[in-house]
């Protein structure tokens, strides 16, 4: 199989939380006013296991996904997913003032939480799905607006107890996208045990590149294999083999734009042997071939803006 172009343009962003206990990054950036903004192909690509929030004070800023574009002017917001790619650039010229929050999720799974882990873990859904609620819902565009205001103010003015003000503020945010979600996508199912499941979702994300035998995986959860079969995708509302396919596709999708390999390569690195099946699920969850999915990519950086706005 031929190699693909190592991509230095595209990047995995180290984030340096502030308070690791609080497992956050929120930062406020300026930029000056420019006559010319810079071209969409200029702009680096990159990706971060931490989901992002965006939210224009001043200006307008360019947001980019491989899905499409968005263009978000002041009191606008933006979720991007666990390690989607995206950039983003001012345009017009005027001044840009904008917060990024960015948060590890895990850390706020407690008991009452984990019944919707499955949903923001992005099983089903990846959490730029969610943007439909900024676009159709302005109560709860100016809700989450505030919020990740609040959480930036706290963090950068380190009050006596900011810590657990920032972690209400993280569940606030969790709980205004659940009752905002009109279209159904953070659904409640069944509650999930968080020792049971935890341990397991690490055992997958560290063995990707080896045969994961749920037969072992059962004995990790204390069950029986059937009965750990239908637990799973009771809980997670997708069978065990299509959650690790899933995982292994989107850690292939990252080695595709990123890393140089070889297509053949990556499906090895992704424990898959198999070439055909490797196309299949990589069509199946991207809808798209491997090759199809680069083109994407470069089209985007040729074209620049296109598609639909916020």
């Amino acid at each position: 199989m031929p190699r693909t172009e190592i991509r230095p343009d595209i990047y995995k962003e180290p984030i340096h939380y502030q308070n690791p206990m609080l497992c956050i990054k929120v930062w406020q950036f300026e930029v000056e006013r420019r006559n010319i903004p810079a071209p969409a192909g200029n702009i680096r690509w990159h990706y971060h296991k931490e989901v992002e929030f965006i939210l224009v004070r001043e200006g307008v800023h360019e947001m980019h996904t491989p899905n499409r574009v968005y263009t978000l002017s002041s009191g606008d917001v933006i979720v991007i997913g666990s390690s989607q790619l995206h950039r983003g650039r001012p345009i017009g010229g005027e001044r840009l003032v904008y917060i990024v929050l960015h948060v590890d999720l895990e850390p706020y799974f407690d008991s009452a939480m984990m019944r919707y882990y499955r949903h923001f873990s992005e099983v089903h859904h990846p959490l730029e799905a969610l943007n439909y609620m900024f676009e159709e819902n302005e109560q709860v565009r100016a809700e989450v607006g505030r919020i990740i205001e609040r959480i930036h103010a706290e963090v950068m003015g380190k009050k006596n107890g900011y810590e657990i003000a920032a972690s209400m503020h993280i569940k606030h945010l969790l709980l205004t996208l659940l009752r905002g979600d009109t279209r159904g996508l953070l659904q409640a199912h069944e509650a999930i045990d968080a020792e049971t499941l935890k341990p397991i979702i690490e055992h997958v994300d560290s063995h990707l590149a080896e045969k994961i035998d749920m037969e072992r995986v059962s004995r990790l959860a204390g069950m029986s294999y059937h009965y750990f079969s239908k637990y799973f995708k009771k809980t997670m509302g997708a069978s065990f083999t299509d959650y690790v396919n899933r995982k292994r596709i989107s850690k292939a999708v990252r080695l595709l734009v990123t890393s140089g390999q070889s297509v053949t390569d990556i499906a090895r690195e992704v424990g898959i042997e198999n070439m055909a099946h490797f196309y299949e699920l990589f069509k199946r969850f991207n809808g798209c071939t491997p090759k199809q999915y680069l083109r994407k990519i470069e089209a985007g950086e040729r074209n620049g803006p296109t598609g639909p706005a916020v």
